[in-house]
C-alpha cells in the first residue's frame, strides 16, 4: 500500500456521525422587486431607463458604432455581430437582453445564448440591458435555484459598470469595461 492509499484509508476508518444537511429558510423581502432592483441598479452607479430614453441617449451622444442583440430593438443596431471579437474594439453601445435580475443587488444574468460573443458586455463602452419586469427575483438564493442546471458553458452577473478603486479610495468607473450601464425594464 502506497502513503497516499495508507492515508486515505485511515481517514475512512475514523468514525463520523451522519448529520443531515442544514435547511435553508426562505428569506422574505420586504420592498417591491422594482422598486429594489431599481434602487440596488442606482447604488451599483447604473439607470434604469425607459426605451426612448435609451434612443434619446444614443441620439444626444451620436453614437454610431451600436450593436443590438435584444428583441424589439433592432432598428438601433448599425452593424451586425462579428464573427471575432476583436472587430468590437470600437464598439461604442452594446444592447443585450438579460435572461433575469436579482432585486437585493441589482444583479443581472447572462449567459452565451444573450452575449453572441463573451467578450461584448466588457468591450463596449456602454452597455444597455434589456429585461422583462416580470423576470426579477428577490435575492441570490432564488437566483441560483432559476439557473439550476441549465445547459450554458458561461454565465454571468452583471451588476453595473466596470469599478475598481485604489487604496487611497479613488473610485474609477469603466477602467476595466463599460463606462455606463443602462437597464431598460419592460
Amino acid at each position: 500500500m502506497s502513503g497516499r492509499e495508507n492515508i486515505l484509508a485511515k481517514i475512512k476508518a475514523i468514525p463520523r456521525e451522519s448529520r443531515l444537511l442544514p435547511e435553508i429558510p426562505a428569506f422574505e423581502f420586504p420592498m417591491d422587486h422594482k422598486v429594489a432592483f431599481m434602487l440596488s441598479i442606482q447604488a451599483n452607479k447604473g439607470e434604469v431607463i425607459t426605451e426612448s430614453e435609451l434612443k434619446d441617449f444614443i441620439a444626444i451622444n451620436r453614437f454610431e458604432k451600436i450593436l443590438n442583440l435584444a428583441k424589439g430593438m433592432e432598428s438601433l443596431s448599425t452593424q451586425p455581430l462579428p464573427s471575432d471579437a476583436h472587430e468590437l474594439n470600437e464598439l461604442e453601445v452594446a444592447i443585450i437582453q438579460g435572461q433575469f435580475g436579482v432585486a437585493e443587488n441589482g444583479a443581472i444574468w447572462l449567459t452565451d445564448e444573450n452575449l453572441g460573443l463573451r467578450a461584448l458586455p466588457f468591450i463596449t463602452e456602454h452597455l444597455v440591458i434589456v429585461l422583462e419586469e416580470k423576470s426579477l427575483v428577490s435575492n441570490m438564493h432564488e437566483a441560483y435555484q432559476r439557473i439550476g442546471d441549465q445547459p450554458s458553458g458561461f454565465g454571468l452577473f452583471i451588476a453595473g459598470p466596470s469599478k475598481t478603486a485604489d487604496i487611497e479610495q479613488s473610485l474609477v468607473i469603466g477602467a476595466h469595461g463599460a463606462k455606463s450601464l443602462r437597464v431598460v425594464l419592460r
